[in-house]
C-alpha cells in the first residue's frame, strides 16, 4: 500500500480532528432539538451522517498515521478513544503535536533531544541520526 506524503497526511488528520469536533457539536445540538425541545429531527438527520463521515475519516487517518509514523500503541489507542468523546479529537491533535507524534519526519519536538534542532521552515531535524551529538 502506498501512502500520500506524510506532511499531507498530517494536515488531513488535523483538519479531520477539528471537523469531527465541530460535527459532534452539530450532532449534539440536533439531539437537543430532537429529544429535549422535541421541535425537529432535522438536526440529527443532517448532522448524523456528516459526523459519521468525519468520524470514519478521522479513524482512517489515525490508523494511517499510526502505520506511517510508527506511533506507540498507547498513542494510537488515545487517538481512537478521542473520537468517542465529544471534542476530544482536538485535544488529542494538540497533545500529539506537542509531543512530536505529528512531525513529518517522526522526530521528537524541538528541545526534547540533546543536540537536536528543528528547522522553523520545514520542521525537519538538523541532526543526523547516524552521528552522536556532543551538544557543544
Amino acid at each position: 500500500m502506498t501512502f500520500p506524503p506524510t506532511a499531507m497526511m498530517i494536515r488531513v488528520f488535523r483538519g479531520l480532528a477539528i471537523a469531527e469536533a465541530f460535527s459532534w457539536a452539530a450532532l449534539l445540538f440536533g439531539m437537543v432539538l430532537k429529544w429535549v425541545t422535541k421541535t425537529t429531527e432535522l438536526g440529527v438527520e443532517i448532522a448524523g451522517p456528516i459526523h459519521g463521515a468525519f468520524f470514519i475519516g478521522y479513524a482512517i487517518a489515525a490508523l494511517s498515521l499510526w502505520a506511517k509514523l510508527r506511533w506507540p500503541f498507547r498513542v494510537a489507542l488515545l487517538s481512537g478513544l478521542s473520537a468517542v468523546f465529544p471534542f476530544a479529537t482536538v485535544w488529542f491533535e494538540r497533545w500529539a503535536g506537542r509531543r512530536g507524534h505529528l512531525n513529518a519526519a517522526g522526530a521528537a519536538p524541538q528541545g526534547s533531544e540533546p543536540g537536536s534542532q528543528q528547522s522553523e521552515v520545514t520542521g525537519a531535524s538538523d541532526r543526523d541520526d547516524d552521528t552522536v551529538s556532543t551538544g557543544v
